[in-house]
């Protein structure tokens, strides 16, 4: 979401979700440069778990060329 939807500032510190995130990305881009295509699986098989998670409803936010990498695609759970 758009800061100027949450009414959140830009210039507010980061919340713990945040820190999570840029932590995870942190992570990942470490992984990429030891091996790429395993990052992608790392992701994808990330992105699944969470779509489970969320009943389907992660794949229907996400943009088709990344839920077809996922796998997530396929016929719903």
């Amino acid at each position: 979401m758009l800061p100027c939807m949450t009414g959140v500032a830009p210039s507010d510190p980061p919340g713990t979700t945040d820190h999570d995130a840029i932590e995870l990305v942190a992570q990942l881009r470490e992984l990429a440069g030891a091996d790429p295509a395993e990052v992608r699986k790392v992701v994808a098989e990330v992105l699944g778990a969470l779509d489970r998670a969320a009943g389907g409803a992660l794949r229907d936010q996400l943009p088709a060329t990344i839920r077809a990498d996922a796998g997530l695609d396929a016929a719903r759970n």
